[in-house]
């Protein structure tokens, strides 16, 4: 696994001049974007930066397999999945991703052979939800696998920022600091954001006893300290 600050530097340099035109009129910056990639998936990126070129490092930036009771978004598992239009198709993409990045992610490579009903929840280097899948969502962002574009991940990415800057109030804010930013990614990740709450909310993790929010603000501090390059 790369050291955090030296992947957030290869990030910002492999990605950061399409980053920086892509909020270009935004509320966000490189910095935020590229805390929000660590947090959702340098899991996988962080360990084969080194090893895998650009194109296929995206391709399995791919994660998250909770599912019911875990999961309380569409689809809590596979039996919902399959009950939509063209979710047959879209699991067995689903299920081929998780297969996929297991072969580099060997925990996850571990439970795609002991569970064969599961499958990837989250798609792109920042973690677009298969809750859109619907047919009033963007079924093609799954079914054309555009998540291995990372025009098109950033596109998803800034998209359901707004609309969770919107959620977080702080939709007025033409420029976010590092505490406003971690709030609008707790939006952004759980659906709301409680100010009464303040950065203990959004996804539990357990090893580490912190929340989302906690997280991503830790995760904003270091990236303002990663330079540009290696």
């Amino acid at each position: 696994m790369t050291k955090l600050l030296d992947g957030m530097k290869w990030f910002k340099k492999t990605f950061g001049d399409r980053i920086k035109e892509g909020v270009e009129g935004t509320s966000f910056d490189l910095t935020f974007l590229t805390a929000l990639a660590t947090q959702e998936t340098f899991e996988v990126w962080g360990r084969v930066l080194d090893k895998l070129p650009e194109a296929r490092i995206l391709e399995i930036c791919v994660g998250d397999v909770i599912d019911a009771p875990g999961r309380k978004a569409f689809p809590k598992d596979k039996a919902s999945l399959l009950g939509i239009a063209d979710g047959a198709k879209i699991f067995a993409i689903a299920r081929a991703a998780l297969e996929d990045m297991g072969q580099y992610i060997h925990e996850y490579g571990d439970i795609a052979k002991a569970h064969p009903d599961k499958f990837c929840h989250g798609f792109g280097i920042f973690q677009y939800d298969i809750q859109f899948c619907k047919p009033t969502g963007d079924p093609d962002f799954f079914l054309d696998k555009k998540w291995r574009d990372f025009d098109a991940c950033l596109g998803k990415c800034i998209e359901e920022l707004k609309e969770a800057q919107t959620r977080a109030k702080l939709g007025a804010l033409g420029h976010l600091d590092a505490l406003q930013s971690a709030y609008v990614a707790i939006a952004y990740n759980s659906g709301h954001f409680d100010p009464e709450k303040g950065l203990k909310q959004g996804f539990y993790e357990k090893d580490t006893g912190k929340y989302y929010g906690e997280l991503i603000y830790d995760y904003i501090q270091t990236a303002a300290q990663a330079a540009n390059g290696p």
